[in-house]
């Protein structure tokens, strides 16, 4: 499908702005990896941990056939299939986002245990073709939702209230969404 002109010249200028590393990195322990040593554009690789989500008593998503998006200084975003999802508890919304890289996000509002969290996770219906294989896949913002975790390891959300990064024991940082990370 084309995409519009407007939005091509969009992701063309926000790709080339420059990018700035911060001093303070921390160094990568035995068994941890550095956001700074991943890449971009981004990357998907698979993860078999078991990944949960859960919001008011209720498991929202349990998945070891999750796909990791890396990409230089935020921690991981985890998609997990939609066979993986209870998507009955998902209610489209009308917000949506534009990454330089995937394409055009769509959100989803989850209701469960009475408990209502708008626009709590995101997906791709028609991604770029480098990030094909996360068509339909779901992310989640940690921060959104009552716990998220990754192999039994409870997840931190990223920094800010725009990306939705997992901060686990094994990923270093620093991590982009802090206040003056805006050029990372």
């Amino acid at each position: 499908m084309p995409r519009d002109a407007d939005e091509e010249q969009w992701r063309l200028r926000w790709r080339s702005v420059p990018r700035e590393r911060p001093r303070d990195i921390t160094q990568p322990g035995p068994g941890q990896e550095s956001v700074w040593d991943y890449p971009r554009p981004p990357r998907v690789e698979a993860d078999r941990r078991t990944l949960r989500v859960e919001l008011g008593g209720v498991v929202i998503a349990a998945s070891r056939r999750t796909l990791r998006v890396l990409e230089t200084a935020g921690p991981p975003v985890f998609y997990l299939p939609p066979a993986d999802v209870r998507v009955e508890l998902l209610e489209r919304s009308d917000e949506t986002s534009l990454c330089e890289w995937k394409g055009t996000a769509v959100y989803w509002t989850i209701r469960a245990g009475g408990h209502v969290a708008p626009n709590a996770a995101w997906s791709y219906p028609d991604p770029e073709p480098e990030f094909a294989l996360i068509r339909d896949h779901l992310a989640f913002f940690a921060g959104r939702v009552d716990a998220c975790s990754v192999g039994g390891a409870r997840v931190v959300p990223q920094p800010g209230d725009y990306y939705g990064g997992w901060i686990t024991p094994e990923i270093t940082g620093p991590f982009k969404g802090t206040p003056g990370s805006e050029r990372w």
